[in-house]
């Protein structure tokens, strides 16, 4: 992860010209900063509404890599806020409103803070500009939607793992033989041998089940090989 800014011309504490405004861009991946698609795309997004809106960006603050519900582990988030409230500029403008803030504090100690202290938060994609009360409070209603959205999903998620506890079924990836077993119990069946022998095999031999278990059972084999059949059936339709 890293933190790039592109630095403009410093001004002294003052009143920042109100066209001017700073850049705030953000991706949250490794392989996101890698590409530039995501940053490309909100730098353009937040140029078109500059351009509309006639603001003249003067400075760009960029976290790549860098995934964070709060500000404090943005440097470049913080540099930007940084630049505002010395006065270089007179607004904060981000392609994407969650590029800045998906947090209901936050994002209201944000608003408080522009109004208080006199610069403007600009969203592109929603065409808010919270130095007006409309944009202000559409602004505030958009956060509070969204991280209802996200606490209702993670209630969701957390529900469904709690019936799947209590239901006793696995959590986590399904465990898998290697294709050198599974190949063994295919070969053995179409020899001839029971589900039960070619179980007795395998436990005599001490090669465990997917699930670690040293004992295997005929049901178990018979799984597999159903299992296997009807992949191939899929495969060759």
């Amino acid at each position: 992860m890293r933190y790039v800014g592109i630095p403009g011309k410093r001004r002294s504490k003052g009143v920042a010209p109100p066209d001017t405004a700073v850049v705030y861009l953000r991706v949250s991946t490794s392989e996101q900063a890698a590409s530039g698609l995501g940053i490309e795309a909100q730098r353009a997004t937040a140029r078109v509404y500059a351009d509309r809106k006639g603001l003249r960006i003067i400075e760009e603050f960029c976290d790549e890599g860098i995934s964070a519900k709060n500000l404090k582990g943005r440097p470049g988030a913080l540099a930007a806020l940084d630049a505002v409230r010395s006065k270089r500029a007179a607004g904060l403008l981000v392609a994407k409103m969650d590029r800045l803030s998906r947090s209901v504090v936050d994002g209201a100690s944000l608003m408080e803070s522009a109004r208080r202290e006199g610069w403007a938060l600009h969203f592109a994609d929603l065409d808010i500009d919270t130095s007006t009360p409309a944009g202000e409070m559409a602004a505030n209603i958009i956060i509070s939607g969204s991280q209802y959205e996200r606490r209702l999903i993670s209630q969701r998620t957390r529900d469904a793992l709690a019936a799947k506890r209590a239901r006793g079924e696995r959590l986590g990836a399904v465990p898998r033989l290697p294709d050198a077993v599974v190949a063994r119990i295919l070969a053995e069946r179409r020899e001839g041998r029971t589900f039960q022998a070619i179980a007795d095999g395998l436990t005599a031999d001490r090669i465990s089940t997917a699930r670690g278990r040293s004992k295997w059972f005929s049901a178990t084999v018979r799984a597999i090989t159903v299992s296997q059949h009807v992949g191939q059936r899929r495969a060759a339709a």
